[in-house]
């Protein structure tokens, strides 16, 4: 006899079985009584009829239950790992997006290639002018400042769909940018 029970027998089955057979006799029983109530006059035509969904998940709540009791007292949720430890992100709200950013946070994945070309230039600028610092002249970071500058006017003529004005990012000051160069190179 293995650890679950005879072979190719459900832990639990023959249990639940008789359980269920109780249950509809008690369901036929109770159907004749009705009908013999209302005047109907026999009991076949209501024993051919199936118990009612309640009465089946009863029973299958019953042999659940009676199959995790077993695996218990079996020791089958003994030393699993995790145990007695504290459920993560249990008193959180219901996010139907969790498993998403779980799987972004777990991969550590950089999704700032998915965002809108707005967003991403708007984050690009965030970075100015210590993303400049390391070119190595005046020329180079007028240059990319331009490029960045383009970029922008591009993104301002794409047409937009929506009933709201379109999102915009302003364009940098290439003076003002190579001054913040020199002036950190300096310093």
């Amino acid at each position: 006899m293995s650890r679950w029970g005879r072979p190719g027998e459900r832990p639990g089955a023959p249990r639940a079985e008789e359980e269920l057979r109780e249950q509809v006799a008690d369901h036929e029983e109770q159907a004749a009584q009705e009908g013999a109530a209302q005047g109907e006059p026999g009991r076949q035509a209501r024993r051919d009829r199936r118990p009612s969904a309640a009465t089946t998940a009863r029973a299958v709540q019953s042999w659940v239950d009676q199959t995790i009791d077993q695996a218990q007292r079996q020791g089958a949720f003994d030393n699993l790992p995790g145990a007695g430890k504290p459920l993560r992100d249990v008193d959180t709200r219901a996010d139907p997006d969790w498993w998403v950013k779980d799987l972004v946070r777990r991969e550590q994945l950089d999704l700032s290639g998915a965002m809108p070309g707005v967003m991403q230039l708007r984050r690009e600028k965030a970075t100015y002018p210590e993303a400049l610092l390391g070119l190595p002249d005046e020329a180079a970071v007028r240059a990319r400042v331009e490029d960045f500058n383009e970029r922008v006017l591009a993104d301002r003529r794409r047409p937009h769909v929506g009933p709201t004005s379109p999102p915009v990012v302003g364009r940098l000051d290439v003076e003002e940018m190579v001054q913040l160069w020199r002036d950190a190179r300096r310093g």
